[in-house]
Order: structure tokens, then C-alpha cells, then sequence
């Protein structure tokens, strides 16, 4: 694969084979935004205008093996490279979705004519690649100084549902406001016909993007779209929470408080999705819970009450088995690091929390956000130190030596009806701590004892 300033290299030269042959290729989309606003960007992608399609073939030939990712949408690329190469081209709605569209090429329909396809002012900015120039048709660049999502064309935005979720990502994503006119046009839009998979791909932009990735739900609420991918997301809104522990107000404004906080964490976790997700789902117990008993607020056993509402978020947007689990998991003990932290819990009871996750570290950071995510009145817990160094403790006894099933079998004790038994009774002698010699005694003495 090409290096960026190698494939930088490529594009300037592709622009002057093009410029031989009378025509301009300029830098379009989102290389020319995230330049603009010092924001680095390695997904290049070039139009070029001016030549027909077998014209641009050719020269593309010239410089490698040509791919066509879309013989019909006139889009290229050269193998080992990443930068996308496409011809101008119109679009017209044909249904509904996102896909119903036809697609025509059209080299000449000139800088005006492509931009206007474009979501959003601040992607439709076009820079000629040899010379620099920029070319603003929709006021692009008064958009990225005043910070604003803008649409293009009422017309050709209200094709694409799609749209209403990239503006509540890009809004997130940069911080920006959204034009009121582009909010009033998302409101008529139906997003419902949307496919999973792209509905998750911007969900994921948002999560991972944006520093605040609150944005993203609160737009969706501002155009009255939240509830319709997201509706446990907009039950979290006025679900009251006891004042002492959550002055912050309702479960929607504490869960988006420690959204933001885990996109400061997220860098550090083994699954920043599924970390992401789960603190975005982690309180959904509460809208089903949430009772008053004798004057005070309670959300009793919300962390179990909330998995089949959980469960239905995460097989709404994806089919991915191991991201459901492990999000499930980590919504299931969330709770457990704050209140063993708050409890001076003992090793054996840590040590048994940290075998039960999935991934122990992404559940402290996970427990972690969840505390900062607050206004509390109470005692802070700050489990931070005692929880580093209770998983350290966990990981030390994990590197021990154990008790395996080929240690019971070399000991005279045949796979069978109590072999798993066997087994889960030496692994918690592994989580006290007890050595194997002596693990192993223990297990075999509980063998005979099964036996009888």
C-alpha cells in the first residue's frame, strides 16, 4: 500500500495527465472540510471534470491496475492505493431508501452541476489539485467559520433519509449548530426505510468521532427522529433518578453524561464500539424499574431488568454476536465496581467480578464514567485506585499455575458426569488464591466426595 504523501504524489499526477488532456480534477468531499478546519483526513477522493470516461480510463492505466468500485457510478481506483477517483454524476431519487437512486455520469456538467448532489455546504467545497484554488458555489466556507450544518438543495437532500443522520454525526462530530431550515426539512423526511447497516455506520461515527457524542442524540431529538432507531434512548427522558446520587436530573441527562465522558476514555478500551454502546445503554433498566418506596426513588436490579431492552437496542443496528455479548456484559455488572470499590470489598469478591467481564479494564473505565457522569450529594467513592490495584491483585493470581482438566485426568479422575463440576471448583480455589498443589488436593478430596 502507498503512503499518504505517496498517494498525495499519485493525485498530482493523475491532475496533470488530465490537465493534458483538457480537463481538472479537484479534491471533493471531506478532504477538502478536514483541511480546511486543520483536521487530518486520509480518505482522499478526486473528481474529475472535463474528460470522458475511456479518456480517464486510459490514464489511470497508465499508473497502475485500474479498479472500477462502480462501473456505473463512475467511480475508480488504482490497486494499492486508497484514493478514490470518480467522474461527475447526477443523481435521481427512484423510491424511498437510501439505495433508490439512478446514477449517470456526466463529465461535463461542470463544478456547480456535481456540488449540488451534496449533502451539506461544508462538502461541497471542491480544491483544484494542482492549482489550489477553491471553489465555493453554496457558501461552504461561511458555514465551516460559523460553524453550521447546512444542507444544499431542498430538493435533492429530501431524496436521501440517510441525510438526517449525517447531520446529526457531522453536528456532533464538529460541534456545530444544524441551519434551522435543514432541521425543518429533516422533520418531513422518513428514516424508517433506512437498511440497519447504514443507520449503525453513522451511529458509529458518532461514538467514535465526536468528543461529545451527546450531540448526536440531542439533534436526533430536535428534528423528531430520536424515537424512531432509538427509542429506548428517548424513553431515558424523564425517568426521574434520586436527587442525592443524581442532582444532574433525569436518566437521559446522566446517560449522556457519561457518554461524553467515555469518548474521553475510549482510546484506551479493547472495544470502543461495544464500550461506547454499553455506556449509552447501560441505565435502559431504569425506564422499567424506576419505583418510589416510602418517599425515595429506587431502580432495584435495573442492571438485569435492562438486558432484554438492551438486547432489542443491539439487534435492532447489528447481527454481530460477540458486540451483543459484549455489551450485555457489561451492562450486567456495571454496577458491581462502584459498589465493591464503595464496600471495600474482599480480593475473592473482585477477583470474582473481573472473572465474570468480559474485558475487566473496559469495565472499570465503564464504572469509572459511569461515577463521573453525575451530580451526586454523596460521598464520592473514588474506586479509581482501588480498582487498579484489586486488578492487578486478579491479574497476578490469573498468571499462577492451575488446575487444568489434563491435571484431573493425569490424576486418575475420567471425563464425565462431574468433571465440568470438578472444574469450577478449582477455578475458584484459583480466585482465592490457593496455590495448585494445594488446589488440586482440595479438588481431588471434593472428587471422592461426589463420588460417594
Amino acid at each position: 500500500m502507498l503512503t499518504f504523501s505517496q498517494e498525495l504524489e499519485l493525485v498530482k499526477n493523475i491532475a496533470r495527465a488530465v490537465q493534458e488532456r483538457g480537463g481538472t480534477a479537484y479534491y471533493v468531499g471531506g478532504f477538502v472540510r478536514d483541511e480546511l478546519m486543520g483536521h487530518e483526513c486520509k480518505d482522499i477522493d478526486i473528481e474529475v471534470h472535463g474528460i470522458e470516461a475511456n479518456d480517464l480510463e486510459n490514464i489511470l492505466d497508465t499508473f497502475g491496475t485500474r479498479i472500477e468500485i462502480g462501473k456505473s457510478f463512475g467511480i475508480y481506483n488504482i490497486r494499492g492505493c486508497t484514493v478514490d477517483i470518480a467522474l461527475p454524476r447526477k443523481e435521481t431519487a427512484t423510491g424511498r431508501g437510501h439505495r433508490d437512486f439512478a446514477v449517470d455520469t456526466d463529465p461535463f456538467i461542470g463544478t456547480c452541476g456535481a456540488a449540488v448532489r451534496r449533502d451539506f455546504t461544508i462538502n461541497a467545497l471542491m480544491k483544484n489539485v494542482l492549482s489550489g484554488e477553491l471553489t465555493d458555489h453554496f457558501g461552504g466556507l461561511d458555514d465551516l467559520k460559523k460553524g453550521v450544518i447546512r444542507h444544499v438543495c431542498d430538493q435533492s437532500f429530501g431524496e436521501d433519509p440517510l441525510r438526517v443522520l449525517r447531520a446529526a454525526q457531522f453536528a456532533a462530530r464538529f460541534e456545530f449548530d444544524i441551519a434551522d431550515e435543514t432541521i425543518d426539512l429533516c422533520r418531513e423526511m422518513d428514516i424508517g426505510t433506512l437498511s440497519e447497516e447504514r443507520v449503525f455506520e453513522e451511529l458509529k461515527k458518532a461514538l467514535l468521532k465526536a468528543d461529545k457524542p451527546s450531540l448526536f442524540f440531542e439533534k436526533l431529538h430536535s428534528m423528531n427522529h430520536l424515537g424512531v432507531w432509538f427509542p429506548e434512548v428517548m424513553q431515558l427522558k424523564n425517568v426521574p433518578q434520586n436527587p442525592r446520587f443524581h442532582a444532574e436530573g433525569d436518566v437521559w441527562t446522566h446517560t449522556m453524561m457519561v457518554l461524553d465522558e467515555a469518548a474521553s476514555v475510549r482510546h484506551l478500551v479493547k472495544n470502543p464500539v461495544g464500550f461506547m454502546l454499553s455506556a449509552l445503554v447501560h441505565d435502559f433498566g431504569k425506564i422499567v424499574c424506576t419505583k418510589e418506596i416510602d418517599g425515595v426513588l429506587h431502580s432495584y436490579n435495573h442492571e438485569i431488568e435492562g438486558l432484554p431492552l438492551v438486547k432489542a437496542f443491539i439487534r435492532r443496528l447489528t447481527n454481530e454476536n460477540a458486540l451483543l455479548k459484549y455489551v450485555l456484559n457489561m451492562s450486567e455488572l456495571h454496577m458491581k465496581p462502584n459498589t465493591l470499590a464503595a464496600n471495600n470489598s474482599s480480593v475473592k469478591a473482585t477477583n470474582k467480578m473481573f472473572d465474570l467481564s468480559c474485558e475487566p479494564e473496559d469495565l472499570i473505565y465503564l464504572a469509572l464514567c459511569d461515577d463521573k457522569g453525575r451530580i451526586s450529594s454523596a460521598q464520592s467513592r473514588n474506586s479509581e485506585s482501588f480498582l487498579e490495584q484489586r486488578f492487578e491483585i486478579f491479574r497476578e493470581y490469573m498468571s499462577r499455575p492451575f488446575v487444568s482438566g489434563k491435571d484431573l485426568i493425569d490424576s486418575g479422575i475420567q471425563p464425565g458426569e462431574h468433571f465440568r463440576l470438578l472444574l469450577e471448583y478449582a477455578h475458584k480455589l484459583r480466585l482465592s488464591g490457593v496455590d495448585k498443589a494445594s488446589a488440586l488436593k482440595q479438588t481431588l478430596a471434593e472428587a471422592q466426595k461426589l463420588k460417594k
